[in-house]
């Protein structure tokens, strides 16, 4: 089993910043591409931003030139920087690994979510 925990959430106020982490533990052969998604109430969840194994980075348009993801790969770990908030940012951010648990089997595994509050 793989397990996903993040941490970094919380309230700021519009303008600020918060950076998210996401660690993933358990039976890992290897990681390909770790993500970023976010579920505001009443809306569909979203990808926020990807990161591949080799580093390329690809973002939604309403967060580029502010957030930031990267990953440090001999943690197992995500990151996203988020500057410049804004209270549409509010929502739940969840983390996403697609795993290579052993040779050839592959499975997309989450986090429990984060809530990310940013008032106005």
């Amino acid at each position: 089993q793989v397990q996903l925990v993040e941490s970094g959430g919380g309230l700021v106020q519009t303008g600020g910043s918060l950076r998210l982490s996401c660690a993933a533990s358990g039976s890992i052969f290897s990681i390909n591409a770790m993500a970023w998604y976010r579920q505001a109430p009443g809306k569909q969840r979203e990808l926020v931003a990807v990161i591949t194994s080799g580093g390329s980075t690809n973002y939604a348009d309403s967060v580029k030139g502010r957030f930031t993801i990267s990953r440090d790969n001999a943690k197992n770990t995500v990151y996203l920087q988020m500057n410049s908030l804004k209270p549409e940012d509010t929502a739940v951010y969840y983390c996403k690994a697609v795993v290579q648990v052993v040779v050839g089997l592959i499975n997309d595994y989450w986090g429990q979510g984060t809530q990310v509050t940013v008032s106005s």
